[in-house]
């Protein structure tokens, strides 16, 4: 697998993320509820609300491509309390991730990642984009999903995959 792969796919599965928020805003208008509602909504009282779950899909996205390129992230305070705030950190985050050429990854699986929650160890960065980030990335950003359909945005499996690059 070639690292950068992933960081156009982080990219494409938050631009979906986005695209869920603007239908979550028309279902909202829809049924007549301020759509700013959905930011608390969680699936289970101890699961984080859609706004935790948007903002770690997020961190995920951002940290994992800044660890493997040395670049670093944009800093987030986690402080968004609505639809559009969450949108603005997603748009934030895919333009960071849109900064990340080839070169800058290149070697990446081999860094040395070492997260401040790791208190001190490291992982190799092939280890850490496979066994830690890619599946906490999905997590969050199903999850999202998940809340909003949930809370009956209309959503399904086309609008998660979203755009294919299909050839004639």
């Amino acid at each position: 697998m070639n690292i950068h792969d992933v960081v156009p796919q982080y990219a494409k599965m938050l631009h979906n993320l986005g695209q869920w928020l603007d239908k979550a805003e028309a279902h909202a208008k829809a049924k007549k509820f301020e759509v700013d509602t959905l930011v608390q909504a969680r699936l289970a009282p101890d699961m984080y609300p859609l706004a935790r779950q948007v903002q770690a899909a997020c961190d995920t996205a951002k940290f994992s491509a800044a660890y493997l390129s040395g670049k670093e992230a944009p800093a987030h305070p986690d402080t968004e309390k609505t639809i559009a705030e969450l949108k603005a950190r997603i748009a934030s985050c895919r333009a960071f991730l849109e900064t990340i050429k080839e070169s800058d990854v290149a070697g990446g699986e081999e860094r040395k990642v070492a997260p401040k929650f790791l208190q001190g160890k490291w992982l190799r960065g092939e280890h850490h984009l496979v066994q830690m980030a890619l599946p906490n990335f999905y997590f969050h950003v199903t999850t999202a999903y998940d809340i909003l359909r949930h809370n009956g945005v209309d959503i399904g499996k086309r609008d998660f995959i979203g755009s294919l690059p299909l050839r004639d």
